[in-house]
């Protein structure tokens, strides 16, 4: 009697066993503690005089603590080192780049930087690049 039971639930559980192994394992995936955004290049008035933008901004830091972006411009090819600016906190980071090249294939880069766990550690993360031909 006790052979034919153990066989009864083994049978029944062959059907559950084959459902849970075709759906895989239940893995989760960690989600980053601080996400920044970074813009595409654009140009913009700026007083008369054409200029390009880009921005960093902190965009999901809810379970940790944004203290720097930075965002740099350059022309792609260009021989000069490009222009930076960073901002502290949750605040975006904006530069603006001139002289303006019609024509011209920009490039942004940037980091976003942020405190995470107990006791906070910092961690910054590089974004981009991100072109546009203006």
């Amino acid at each position: 009697m006790l052979r034919s039971i153990t066989r009864l639930t083994a049978a029944a559980a062959l059907p559950i066993a084959a459902l849970l192994s075709s759906a895989g394992p239940a893995v989760a995936v960690p989600q980053p503690f601080c996400e920044f955004a970074v813009s595409p290049p654009q140009v913009v008035d700026v007083s008369g005089n054409p200029m390009v933008t880009a921005t960093v901004q902190p965009s999901r830091c809810d379970r940790s603590t944004a203290y720097q972006s930075v965002v740099c411009i350059q022309v792609e090819g260009g021989s000069g080192p490009g222009q930076c600016k960073r901002n502290n906190g949750i605040l975006a980071a904006e530069v603006y780049y001139a002289p303006y090249r019609a024509g011209s294939t920009y490039v942004v880069t940037g980091r976003g930087c942020f405190l995470h766990g107990n006791p906070p550690q910092p961690e910054c993360r590089s974004l981009g690049p991100v072109t546009a031909t203006l």
